[in-house]
């Protein structure tokens, strides 16, 4: 049975400018905060969850159908909760199931810990892990790429990311395999798509104030007491989230639950798609309200 056509809306910020959203499937509502920050269409049905769950899918400010705000502190990681929170009210929602992909889970590990009353259950895929002030050393990544080695293209790639590591380069789409569990045509085509298009806004994202030791430390604090069940789902190729520090991060929640998917890079969706909404929706449906 194919989902319903998608429904897009908008609605109004807590500053008063116009932000859109998009509802595609079927279920239950799951909120669905998009990394980046960039457009959330590259998060697509997250690889079929939408015959499972009606997605809500925001385009974060200054992104997509969004509009740009006039004053770019609104970029902050921390003002994009009150994005969240507008959302969730303008759908009438009192609770909410909420997902963050990759740097999105930094911006849902906020709201969280600013409305834990308001979370029924949290998915946290392939996180960031800026919000709670988990480190990802050079090295780590460097062990974790050396073992696609086999692959064809690892020599370009592993020069560019030991470049990166080392300061002198920055050719960060050189890197893109990595991020992959399978670097062929359909990785390079949702690659080139799902680039943040909005160099402001990613500037903004992590600017001063958005990750200050005493904010980690309450965002930290505030997820060790949280009542709703967290999944932290991890590729096990993942150079972005890689699952080792994943792990650490399931250390400081109360009612964690750590699964790393064989094979997947930093968009498990697409790289194992039955696997992805397997996993999810286990988590989304295992606990009771």
């Amino acid at each position: 049975m194919s989902n319903p056509p998608a429904v897009h809306g908008t609605f109004t910020a807590p500053d008063g400018i116009r932000l859109a959203h998009r509802l595609t499937g079927s279920g239950d509502p799951l909120l669905c905060v998009p990394g980046g920050p960039a457009d959330s269409a590259y998060l697509g049905d997250l690889g079929g969850l939408a015959a499972h769950r009606t997605l809500v899918l925001p385009d974060l400010r200054g992104t997509g159908r969004s509009a740009r705000p006039l004053d770019p502190a609104t970029y902050r990681c921390d003002r994009l909760v009150d994005d969240v929170e507008a959302l969730r009210a303008h759908l009438g929602l009192e609770r909410v199931d909420l997902l963050g992909h990759s740097a999105g889970a930094n911006v849902a590990v906020q709201y969280a810990a600013r409305y834990p009353h308001r979370v029924t259950r949290l998915a946290l895929v392939t996180p960031g892990l800026r919000a709670v002030g988990v480190d990802i050393a050079a090295e780590d990544r460097l062990d974790l790429a050396r073992r696609r080695a086999h692959e064809p293209w690892f020599p370009a790639a592993f020069a560019a990311l030991e470049a990166i590591n080392a300061g002198t380069g920055g050719d960060w789409a050189a890197i893109a395999p990595f991020l992959y569990g399978r670097w062929d045509e359909a990785a390079r085509r949702h690659e080139a798509a799902s680039r943040p298009d909005n160099p402001e806004a990613v500037a903004g994202f992590g600017a001063d104030g958005a990750f200050t030791p005493d904010r980690i430390r309450a965002t930290r604090a505030a997820l060790a007491a949280l009542p709703a069940p967290v999944l932290l789902l991890a590729g096990e190729f993942d150079l972005n989230s890689p699952p080792g520090v994943v792990a650490e991060l399931a250390n400081l929640v109360s009612r964690a639950v750590l699964r790393v998917q064989p094979g997947a890079g930093h968009y498990p969706w697409l790289d194992d798609p039955d696997a992805f909404v397997e996993s999810t929706t286990a988590f989304l449906d295992g606990a009771s309200r």
